[in-house]
C-alpha cells in the first residue's frame, strides 16, 4: 500500500487539477516514480475517524530547496494563481509550525492517476 499524503489545505486544488506541485517539510526519502495515496487528512482523525482517500498520484520530480525560492509559476502549480511568491511563503509558514522562509522544504511535482 502506498504511503498516504494529505491535501487537507488544498483539497479543492488537487481535485480540480490545478495543483501539480506540493511542498512538504521532510519527505527527503521520496524519488521520481514513487506513488502516493492522496488523502484529505492523514493524521488526527480521532477515535473512529476514517481516512478519506482521493486516489493515487505519481511523483514526477523531487527537489530540496529553501521555501523562499518559490517562483510565480510554482504558485500557479501549487493551485494558487492569485498569490505572489511572498504571499505563498507567508501562507505556508503560517500553516506549518516552525517553518521559516529559509527552511529547506521538499518540492514534489506529481501527476494524478485518478
Amino acid at each position: 500500500m502506498p504511503r498516504n499524503i494529505s491535501f487537507m489545505l488544498t483539497t479543492k486544488q488537487l481535485l480540480d487539477g490545478s495543483k501539480t506541485v506540493t511542498r512538504r517539510i521532510g519527505w527527503k526519502f521520496l524519488k521520481a516514480g514513487d506513488q502516493l495515496m492522496a488523502c484529505e487528512k492523514c493524521q488526527g482523525l480521532g477515535k473512529g475517524g476514517k481516512l478519506n482517500r482521493y486516489g493515487l498520484i505519481q511523483v514526477k520530480s523531487v527537489v530540496r530547496e529553501p521555501l523562499n525560492h518559490i517562483q510565480q509559476d510554482d504558485c500557479i502549480k501549487e493551485g494558487f494563481p492569485e498569490m505572489e511568491p511572498g504571499e505563498f511563503v507567508e501562507f505556508f509558514c503560517h500553516t506549518h509550525r516552525g517553518c521559516k522562509p529559509k527552511t529547506h522544504i521538499t518540492r514534489i511535482e506529481f501527476e494524478k492517476l485518478f
